[in-house]
């Protein structure tokens, strides 16, 4: 049989109505990351928000299975890519982005305050004034900025914490909220990269979670449990205020801080992220080719415990 933890699952999430989307969410079973299709029933304008650019970490070598997945299921649900979005820069899988504006003509965007990440990493990996997120992203929101897909008007909140610049995305009754809840019966993202901060972890799912009761959270990673074996994304607001392991109805700020930290300290960093970083803060492109027409990474040595 099948593992559906290391197969790829696609789910529709149809519009309830008025002023809603629909949503596709892509399990990319590599990583555990979750892809999304962001569609204005109407108009059939959507966004691609989060896609991976595959990354095999042991021999260093890039494919395009899930970018090409989810431009299968645009094509065959006849929609129009309007925007390539990212919630921040990834840690633990590479995005799709400059290479979805290129397949696509849709602008890419991200945060603002991938600036702040920006110059936080190039100290990490020694490589001054290398990221310029204005050259390669082509809007950067701020906190509170709206826009449109279709007819549709989707909003920015900043939720740091995960990283210092993440944001998620609201439009309608669904939101993106990438790295900051995971599925209620797996409880919250870890707050431990350079830049998070548990307090403010906190703050922006206290932030989610003041959202319409019926708002879809769609969160960016899933990993199962020991109980689930099957990939898990979309819960309602009051579904994680009910039954959210780790910051459900009840749950106190320092209890959650102390819970999250103390697990923050088992972790390893992720295979990908020294990779991975280096690439997600110039949009998704690797290093300029080198006189041997080969692109190389640097990567920090003795800086992580």
């Amino acid at each position: 049989m099948t593992d559906p933890l290391k197969s790829r699952v696609v789910r529709h999430s149809p519009s309830t109505g008025a002023g809603s989307p629909d949503v596709w969410g892509i399990y990319e079973p590599d990583t555990g990351s979750i892809q999304y299709i962001c569609a204005d029933p109407k108009t059939r304008q959507a966004a691609l928000i989060d896609v991976a650019w595959n990354f095999d970490h042991k021999n260093y070598r890039f494919s395009t299975e899930s970018m090409d997945q989810v431009l299968d299921i645009v094509r065959d649900n006849d929609l129009t890519v309007q925007w390539v979005l990212d919630t921040h820069p990834h840690a633990d899988h590479v995005m799709a982005s400059a290479h979805l504006k290129e397949r696509t003509g849709a602008p890419n965007a991200i945060g603002q305050k991938v600036h702040d990440i920006a110059r936080l990493w190039e100290g990490i990996y020694n490589l001054p004034g290398v990221f310029d997120p204005d050259r390669d992203f082509d809007h950067l929101f701020a906190e509170g900025e709206t826009f449109r897909i279709g007819d549709l008007e989707a909003r920015v909140m900043l939720s740091p914490g995960h990283t210092l610049g993440s944001i998620t995305y609201v439009c309608g009754d669904a939101a993106f909220v990438h790295d900051t809840l995971m599925h209620p019966d797996a409880g919250t993202s870890r707050s431990d990269f350079p830049g998070g901060k548990t307090s403010e972890l906190w703050n922006s799912i206290q932030e989610i979670l003041s959202l319409p009761g019926n708002t879809r959270l769609n969160v960016g990673h899933d990993y199962g449990t020991k109980e689930r074996k099957e990939p898990m994304w979309e819960a309602t607001v009051d579904e994680h205020k009910a039954h959210n392991i780790h910051v459900k109805d009840g749950t106190e700020r320092e209890a959650f801080i102390e819970r999250r930290q103390t697990r923050d300290k088992t972790l390893a960093l992720p295979n990908r992220i020294l990779a991975a970083l280096q690439i997600n803060l110039r949009g998704g492109r690797l290093p300029p080719a080198e006189d041997d027409g080969n692109h190389y990474l640097k990567l920090p040595v003795n800086r992580f415990d």
